[in-house]
């Protein structure tokens, strides 16, 4: 339900110590979100009635560990609340056992967990701590490659202030070098196409100069491509909504992200907006990596 409905639009933030909460719930208190930080889970309603109707209508939770023994109520908590009529989305942040344990030693935080032992068993004891909210969540969103950049850019795109029955729908490029986003719901190749990495005059450029972009997008291929990748979103978008999907990311995907990919995302963002579609910039997860 909608906030014009009377209901609140709800975003929980769980996930590991380490993983970007503390990003994630700044990046939504400037999205226009309530946010409350280590509520525990038995005040929810509370809070829902304090807030009143039509006022602040989204709103950030963050749930994590540090919630003891109230974790075990969670998921119940949240499921009456969307039979309340709110929409509730809960959304993961995880990361690699070896993220976590860099970033603990590059902080010189001690892991809450284990304030007398190590990082490693207080990672350990927080993911079997986790485990039924990590179960319940839409989204688990790993980190590890994430810069707080883009962490921020990933969680304002999906939790924008705009109210719609409609998924929200995120265009990025990638290289295929340094991994596959694990936030993608379709991946598509594009390392078919000829590469202006080989051209000297293009070489040191990157796919949002209209020299790249024009060598790229004037290739009879990379037509044929986008006016299929239109027709196949088309098709699953209206799916997907029917089916109540809050988001769909397409990645698309060249060997380093710098020019292809990120000549092909542009092109689509746009062809897409003119179709009518509501979308923010596309992503360019790579573009300045070398």
């Amino acid at each position: 339900m909608s906030a014009e409905g009377g209901g609140k639009r709800i975003v929980v933030l769980t996930g590991m110590s380490g993983g970007g909460k503390s990003t994630a719930v700044r990046a939504l208190e400037d999205a226009g979100y309530f946010c409350v930080d280590n509520l525990p889970v038995v005040l929810v309603p509370k809070l829902l009635e304090l807030v009143g109707q039509g006022q602040k209508p989204r709103i950030a939770l963050v749930m994590d560990a540090r919630e003891g023994a109230f974790l075990k109520d969670a998921p119940a908590v949240l499921e009456e609340a969307r039979r309340a009529g709110h929409e509730v989305s809960v959304v993961f942040l995880d990361a690699s056992d070896d993220v976590l344990l860099r970033r603990f030693s590059e902080t010189r935080r001690r892991h809450p967990l284990a304030p007398d032992s190590t990082a490693a068993e207080g990672i350990r004891k927080e993911r079997q701590l986790l485990r039924d909210l990590r179960e319940v969540a839409e989204q688990v969103v790993d980190t590890s490659g994430l810069t707080v950049h883009d962490l921020k850019r990933l969680v304002q795109a999906r939790f924008s202030p705009a109210d719609t029955h409609a998924p929200t729908l995120n265009v990025l490029s990638f290289g295929f070098r340094y991994g596959v986003p694990s936030q993608a719901d379709l991946v598509l190749d594009v390392r078919f196409l000829p590469n202006p990495y080989f051209v000297p005059e293009l070489k040191p450029l990157t796919g949002e100069d209209p020299r790249v972009s024009s060598w790229v997008m004037e290739r009879e291929d990379a037509q044929a491509f986008l006016e299929k990748l239109v027709d196949l979103y088309r098709f699953l978008f209206p799916r997907y909504q029917r089916e109540g999907k809050a988001y769909l990311t397409v990645a698309l995907g060249c060997t380093g992200g710098k020019h292809r990919s990120v000549s092909m995302a542009n092109e689509l963002a746009r062809r897409l907006s003119a179709d009518g579609m509501q979308l923010p910039p596309a992503w360019h997860r790579d573009i300045d990596k070398e």
